[in-house]
């Protein structure tokens, strides 16, 4: 079974060829002519081109140029592949960026329903600017949007921006103010002071 290497150097050599007459006339590199008849497969330019040139070469020495490509696939397939594989490993290809896309779906949803799930099970905060005492005070404050307020166990709207309020008569020279926020999942946070 003869190969190409074989095909290619005897037909030039037949009709008293050099290398270089070749490459100057058919304007194919002399490294990659003299690849396809030492067999340097390492030296073979890459697809499209490989093809194309060893065309160019056969249909010059008058060979038939589809037998001579049939037969170097037949050789050499298996190292052009793994010579291209090698260098398209980090390519980025169609499957490659779906992989990727995916992946990072799966990676922001993920840190979503995590971030939820702190955010749930977190108490809420709390923050009560707490007035002067006197006979009427209004304790005003700002929670989190879905807590629940009270004021001494009296609750309060807690309007869309968190913020909530509420006017109190002090009977007593003391009194004890206890605000309680607390989640959807009833986790609460407690301020309290003695308003003197």
């Amino acid at each position: 079974m003869k190969r190409t290497s074989f095909l290619l150097e005897t037909t030039r050599l037949d009709r008293e060829y050099t290398l270089d007459e070749i490459s100057k006339k058919t304007k194919i590199p002399f490294k990659y002519l003299q690849a396809f008849e030492l067999e340097k497969s390492n030296d073979f330019p890459d697809e499209p081109y490989c093809s194309l040139m060893l065309r160019e070469y056969a249909t010059f020495l008058g060979l038939n140029p589809n037998e001579i490509i049939s037969i170097f696939r037949r050789d050499y397939a298996k190292k052009i592949c793994d010579k291209n594989n090698k260098s398209s490993f980090f390519s980025f290809t169609p499957q490659f960026t779906y992989t990727v896309v995916i992946a990072l779906l799966i990676v922001l949803f993920a840190s979503y329903l995590i971030f939820e799930y702190v955010k749930f099970n977190h108490p809420p905060k709390l923050i009560v600017n707490w007035p002067q005492y006197s006979q009427i005070v209004e304790i005003k404050g700002t929670t989190n949007i879905e807590s629940t307020v009270t004021i001494n166990q009296d609750q309060v709207v807690v309007d869309q921006d968190g913020n909530f309020a509420k006017k109190m008569e002090l009977s007593t020279s003391e009194a004890k103010i206890v605000v309680q926020s607390t989640s959807p999942a009833g986790k609460s946070t407690v301020e309290e002071k003695i308003l003197r």
